[in-house]
């Protein structure tokens, strides 16, 4: 367990510097946030093809790339999104204003991905078919706030 921590912090660290030199973002909290955003996007790719059959179902790999994605999920998030670090603020941000008027909703938003990380979790390591049946409900976590509070591209 430590080893799974451990590693994912050692990604996460990466991913900011890289992040940052990629965007030329300088707020460090709008850098962890979207380091950690890209590290979301890494596991459920991962656990979406599998489901799609894009990727072959590996047991191991499914199980690590849910498990990832529910520690992820319990980092504390509360210094990655200051107040201006939107879009009609800063640049190379895809988080809109209204994230900002809604952080009831997004705090919901947010718990909801953690409890469909966390049958992910539970399901992905089992068979194809149990995180097939999982994935739906991951997927409506992050596009419900998606849709909601991020700039489409």
């Amino acid at each position: 367990m430590f080893r799974r921590i451990a590693l994912i912090a050692t990604v996460a660290v990466g991913s900011v510097v890289a992040v940052a030199q990629a965007q030329e973002q300088t707020d460090p909290n709008v850098v962890a946030r979207q380091s950690l955003m890209r590290l979301n996007a890494y596991n459920i790719g991962v656990l979406g093809s599998m489901a799609q059959g894009r990727m072959e179902y590996d047991a191991a790999r499914a199980s690590a790339a849910a498990t990832s994605l529910y520690h992820l999920s319990l980092v504390d998030q509360s210094r990655m999104w200051p107040p201006g670090s939107d879009t009609s603020s800063i640049e190379n941000t895809r988080a809109l204003p209204a994230l900002w008027d809604n952080m009831d909703d997004v705090m919901m938003r947010g718990m909801a991905l953690r409890t469909a990380a966390e049958d992910m979790m539970n399901a992905a390591g089992t068979d194809l078919a149990s995180l097939q049946g999982a994935i739906g409900a991951l997927g409506a976590s992050c596009g419900g706030c998606h849709r909601a509070y991020r700039q489409p591209d």
